[in-house]
């Protein structure tokens, strides 16, 4: 995991094409319980293709970009040209190159578990002003509402190559650590994609643990995800259906 910056190198075009949003309802609770407005600043940290970045933007806040890989980076700049109040930067959870108390919000979307806690733990500390809240938020898929789900599960389970060790549910065990010695709230919403089999081979191809095309697991994959498709889809599509948990909190400006 230390090398998380260049696990989506390769990935981006189906990452940009085939990775959900978060639910607008997101914004609603973090305007009512945080005190999000139009003019907050917001470190979005990770922020890989812009797709949480652009939640914010949507709705009027400032966004810091702060991406390490390259290719992830510019794409969300592309994606985002439209946006005057959005800044791409080049920086990491560990680094942000932001100065000091300069944002309301620092986010991660579907990154927290990339990153070197102890030493992030400071970095958001030191950039955000004294009141400013840390939001911590991925989208955590369903394994076994559905049929279809529990199919997908296995499949992962079997030609994953890192799967069961950077899976989310891996680190909710380090939030209270990581927001200590204060308390955090967890909201969760649901949400859900509908794809074709072209939309979800690309959300397969999409996650970084799954085998590339160089890889002798990945046309054997690909020939059971058609399999499981074939099984389970409904007017040609299927389901895909999350927990978009958030996590939010204050920090204190040291982990002591």
């Amino acid at each position: 995991m230390n090398d998380y910056s260049n696990r989506f190198t390769n990935r981006v075009e189906d990452y940009v094409k085939y990775r959900p949003s978060y639910p607008r309802a997101v914004i609603n609770m973090l305007t009512a319980e945080c005190d999000l407005r139009s003019d907050s600043v917001i470190a979005d940290v990770g922020s890989g293709t812009g797709i949480l970045s652009e939640l914010f933007l949507r709705h009027g806040q400032t966004v810091f970009g702060i991406e390490p890989n390259e290719e992830m980076r510019a794409a969300a700049e592309r994606l985002l040209a439209g946006y005057s109040n959005f800044q791409s930067v080049a920086g990491n959870a560990e680094a942000t190159t932001l100065a000091a108390a300069s944002v309301d919000f620092v986010t991660a979307g579907q990154a927290f578990h990339w990153f070197d806690q102890q030493q992030t733990r400071w970095e958001f500390a030191r950039i955000l002003q004294p009141a400013g809240w840390t939001v911590l938020l991925w989208n955590e898929r369903r394994l076994d509402s559905t049929p279809f789900l529990r199919a997908y599960e296995e499949l992962l389970l079997e030609f994953g190559t890192d799967y069961e060790q950077v899976r989310h549910e891996n680190i909710e065990k380090d939030i209270a650590p990581f927001f200590a010695p204060d308390e955090f709230k967890l909201e969760t919403f649901k949400n859900l994609q509908q794809f074709d089999f072209a939309g979800l081979r690309g959300r397969l191809l999409s996650s970084s643990y799954t085998p590339p095309p160089t890889d002798p697991r990945h046309a054997p994959m690909l020939g059971r995800l058609r399999e499981i498709f074939s099984q389970h889809q409904h007017n040609e599509s299927v389901i895909v259906e999350y927990d978009t948990k958030v996590y939010y909190g204050h920090l204190r400006p040291s982990a002591d």
